[in-house]
């Protein structure tokens, strides 16, 4: 990856060569909101306020698609890298582009007319309609400028240069702040100016990633590469939990805008107020967010390289000290929102407004209620960036509900409705959730920590793995076949003739302890066509448990596409074995059951998966026999002589 590599190079330097430039990047998202809400409270006051943190979720909406793209792809390139697959590296790149370029389209122009529906949907007010409408359309004309080069920096820091991927957003930032106050009060533009400057800066950092494209150093972008196939759904996999967590988050943002507007208007503050209030707020927050985040996403290419390396100890490592700052991070921001709360939010607001004497009320109440324990959050967010690293998308994805949908939402209804607190009762649900999801996490990352201890075999399995030979020399013998071929009865003939080990069904078990995964899953995809993220991570803990018998032992392998993940070993000799039609019917009726009238139908359809399943991985034809030392016909011989056959043809 670039001139750096992961693989070995110390862990502390790592984390601070690409974490830093992340967090950097983070903070920059960030600060195009917060200037502007700076700017726009000291220009137009509560209501400009208040109309930023409206346009707010839709900004999320635009982040979400590009960490769906760019997440995914970035993980995808480095897992890919770690197993040395450049090609799938660099076409996941170039799917991701095509995706990302089209798709920011859309949404522009699907946003820019759909503003007055948005506005009211994101809870706006009437009284903040007219700013938050004149804001939103500007930003949505911007939107695939953030959105290509938001997905674009991921890719880039996971390409080695993450340094530039910093640039790239910084100088953007520094245009917007130096153009904020220039619009908004030079020009008297108001909430348009904001936006007007925001869209300039991200226009800047659009063209700066634009150029990156021709410099990647790890893959090699191509017409060819962009061809969208169903690989796509794989790369985007991998982001899925990076899109999910910022779908909760929207969905949390515009459930807390219309809560605070629809419970302040009963409350001393009234509607605008706390809408305003939970908007500056939370943009403070973003900051500590970004902080998290920052440090998380720059250590997942390290992680999802050593993982997919098979570098166990080093992703515990790397987990450890990601974990350490974070929480570090997390502590200090916390102490800040309690104990100086008044001047976290006293920048966003003039003491010349008719609201400031409320509006502080109001946010110093949120910072020791809603934000009471906000540090704890550094865990589920770490985790859930971190799992991902590991391509393990179901429990990341998990994460990122438990806190935003399955906890905080329910106990905001629960006790500003049902136990009519109002406005409260949703301040407290915040702290309330955060102390559950802290417990919840500490069980989830503890468990995945755990699993990457665990040894790769059994102790009883261990004792399969031993130096072994046949006649002296050492010999692995992989077999591929037709089902109901009698294939796997002959492997095991030859394995105990020869006095050597025999894999196939013991494969299972071996492949779920590497990868985690239950061994009843692996048994029901077993030789299938592969479709999810999990389905492949089975196939590469085959791979490896593959490879690692075959150094260590000579034996028998049948089936998992032994003969292509062997085939640069000089000690394998590659055998396919076949059967006419008849004898496959009479084997699956007699041996496995089936009902003669639509057992060939059955083989059929097997064996055509088998093949589908050798081609998606190997990029090969599964009855190209130029790819085989031995084909043979078992019934030419039958079982018994076939196996001597391949004793015989061993001498």
């Amino acid at each position: 990856m670039g001139n750096i590599d992961l693989g070995k190079e110390k862990i502390n330097k790592l984390l601070l060569t690409f974490s830093i430039p992340c967090v950097i990047s983070m903070l920059i998202n960030s600060i195009y909101n917060i200037v502007d809400q700076i700017f726009i409270g000291k220009g137009v006051g509560t209501l400009g306020n208040a109309a930023t943190n409206v346009i707010f979720p839709l900004v999320i909406v635009f982040n979400a698609i590009a960490s769906l793209v760019g997440n995914g792809a970035a993980a995808n390139m480095s897992l890919k890298l770690g197993e040395n697959k450049k090609n799938e590296a660099s076409k996941g790149v170039g799917q991701a582009l095509l995706i990302i370029i089209l798709v920011s389209l859309v949404l522009g122009l699907i946003s820019f007319f759909a503003m007055p529906k948005l506005v009211l949907l994101f809870g706006c007010t009437k009284n903040v309609y007219d700013y938050a409408l004149e804001y939103g359309r500007i930003i949505s004309v911007g939107a695939p400028f953030m959105i290509i080069y938001s997905a674009l920096s991921n890719i880039i820091r996971a390409d080695g240069s993450p340094k530039y991927s910093m640039i790239m957003l910084v100088v953007g930032a520094i245009i917007n702040i130096i153009l904020d106050p220039i619009f908004i009060f030079v020009f008297n533009k108001g909430v348009a100016g904001g936006a007007i400057a925001t869209v300039i800066g991200q226009f800047v950092s659009f063209i700066l990633a634009i150029l990156y494209i021709k410099k990647f150093k790890s893959v090699k972008i191509s017409k060819k590469t962009m061809k969208l196939d169903k690989d796509v759904f794989r790369v985007l996999g991998l982001g899925l939990s990076s899109f999910i967590t910022q779908c909760t988050v929207l969905i949390l943002f515009v459930f807390m805008n219309n809560m605070m507007t629809k419970l302040g208007a009963n409350s001393k503050y009234g509607a605008d107020i706390p809408l305003s209030v939970y908007g500056v707020i939370s943009k403070i927050n973003s900051i500590y967010i970004s902080l998290v985040l920052g440090v998380s996403i720059g250590a997942q290419p390290i992680i999802g390289f050593n993982y997919g390396a098979g570098n166990k100890e080093r992703v515990k490592e790397i987990l450890r000290k990601v974990l350490t700052v974070n929480l570090i991070i997390g502590i200090l921001f916390n102490l800040v929102f309690i104990f100086f709360p008044e001047r976290l939010v006293g920048i966003f607001i003039k003491k010349s407004d008719p609201s400031y004497k409320l509006f502080m009320e109001f946010a110093v109440f949120m910072c020791h209620s809603f934000y009471l324990i906000m540090g704890l959050n550094a865990l589920e967010m770490t985790g859930s960036i971190s799992i991902q690293s590991l391509g393990k998308v179901k429990k990341a994805t998990a994460f990122s509900f438990i806190r935003q949908i399955i906890l905080l939402i329910p106990i905001s209804l629960l006790l500003s409705l049902v136990f009519n607190k109002g406005i409260y009762g949703i301040a407290y649900a915040g702290c309330i959730s955060d102390g559950i999801c802290f417990i919840i996490a500490l069980f989830m990352i503890g468990s995945e920590y755990r699993s990457l201890g665990k040894k790769d075999y059994t102790s009883e399995e261990e004792s399969k793995i031993k130096n072994n030979s046949y006649d002296g020399k050492h010999i692995v013998v992989t077999i591929s076949r037709e089902y109901a071929s009698g294939g796997r009865y002959v492997g095991k003939l030859l394995a105990d003739t020869l006095g050597i080990n025999f894999y196939d069904k013991e494969l299972i078990e071996l492949a779920a302890n590497e990868s985690g995964l239950s061994k009843k899953y692996i048994e029901e995809t077993d030789e299938e066509s592969r479709k999810t993220e999990n389905d492949d991570r089975i196939f590469i803990a085959e791979s490896k448990v593959i490879k690692k018998l075959a150094k260590n032992e000579s034996c028998v392998i049948v089936g998992r596409c032994a003969d292509y993940i062997l085939k640069d070993n000089k000690d394998v000799i590659k055998v396919f074995l076949y059967s006419d039609e008849e004898s496959k019917v009479n084997r699956a009726v007699k041996y496995y059951g089936l009902d003669k009238k639509n057992a060939l139908k059955q083989i059929n359809k097997i064996n055509k998966e088998r093949e589908k399943h050798y081609k998606f991985y190997t990029n090969r034809n599964w009855k190209d026999f130029s790819n085989y030392d031995l084909i043979i016909n078992v019934d030419a011989k039958g079982v018994e002589n076939t196996a001597l056959y391949i004793k015989e043809y061993l001498k």
